[in-house]
């Protein structure tokens, strides 16, 4: 059997692990999460080392990949220091894989929205996303200024995304990692925050820990596309009225993992020991037959 282990530095709460069959190979798959406490994750990874077939780092990113340009996230790098046998992902592969087809299969199975206008809550983070969108004639609002510095300016087009990042993010790379994200119970900590662009928008769409910590007490017709949801994240989205949800990670066993989890299965089912190429990761998501999948909250 192989083994995927996602050590998150979220709250452990949301720890879960399955057994799945996929492409024939029997998986299991694991979320750790470690509360905010990275040297406790550091220690994880250094005694599972070598003993799983691929790791995935949760509740953070190692860096951003934007339009193909890798920008580092230093301060997460000690994490997986100890690693020195099995491959260790952030998601990105997934984040630029599967996400970017999020849109379509919106459109497909719930029909376009109106108006076609959609907050992502950090569109460096979820470029794929972002860029289904924006290829798809949404007028978007980016939140990366907003929800990653609290700078209360709102970005309108992937190319200022763009132009951002290369900015910011030789220097937000530096930062502290807790600056920029939420970690452990902050998780679960809900500041509304920007509530006029909660309003603006139809769509939703981002990481789920940013769309919850920041959301305004109600969502009535509103669509979420996000992941790594769990029941009661669900419930919180349906008890503030969205209408629809899309996770763009299959929903396994009530859950919707994260992308480093994803793409760290698909390493493992692989057998190939190492991390994949974009190609080898499209062509693996298509024969698992992995898609987004869609619930709806209030029809």
């Amino acid at each position: 059997m192989r083994r995927a282990v996602s050590i998150s530095l979220g709250s452990s709460k949301r720890n879960k692990a399955v057994e799945l069959t996929l492409l024939g190979e029997t998986v299991r798959i694991e979320r750790i999460g470690t509360d905010g406490d990275m040297e406790k994750a550091a220690q994880m990874f250094k005694e599972l080392d070598g003993k799983v077939d691929a790791f995935g780092v949760g509740g953070a990113d190692l860096g951003l990949m934007v339009e193909g340009k890798w920008y580092p996230l230093h301060s997460v790098s000690p994490m997986i220091r100890f690693v020195k046998h099995t491959p260790v992902v952030d998601g990105s592969g997934v984040k630029n894989t599967l996400e970017g087809r999020v849109v379509p299969f919106m459109h497909k199975q719930i029909g376009e929205p109106a108006p076609k206008r959609v907050l992502l809550t950090l569109g460096a983070d979820r470029w794929g996303m972002s860029r289904s969108f924006a290829d798809n004639g949404y007028e978007c609002v980016f939140g990366d200024l907003m929800f990653g510095l609290d700078i209360p300016i709102p970005i309108r087009s992937v190319a200022a995304v763009k132009r951002l990042a290369s900015i910011v993010m030789p220097i937000a790379g530096r930062l502290p990692f807790e600056w920029l994200y939420p970690t452990g119970e902050k998780q679960e900590k809900n500041t509304p925050k920007h509530g006029q662009w909660y309003t603006w928008a139809k769509v939703i769409a981002g990481d789920c820990h940013y769309i919850k910590r920041y959301m305004p007490a109600r969502l009535d017709g509103k669509i979420i596309c996000t992941n790594t949801t769990t029941p009661d994240d669900v419930e919180k989205f349906r008890a503030a009225g969205a209408s629809h949800l899309v996770t763009t990670t299959p929903v396994m066993e009530g859950r919707s993992f994260g992308t480093n989890m994803i793409e760290a299965a698909l390493i493992a089912i692989s057998g190939k020991g190492r991390k994949l190429e974009l190609d080898e990761l499209n062509e693996l998501i298509d024969r698992a037959g992995f898609e987004p999948q869609w619930q709806a909250l209030n029809p």
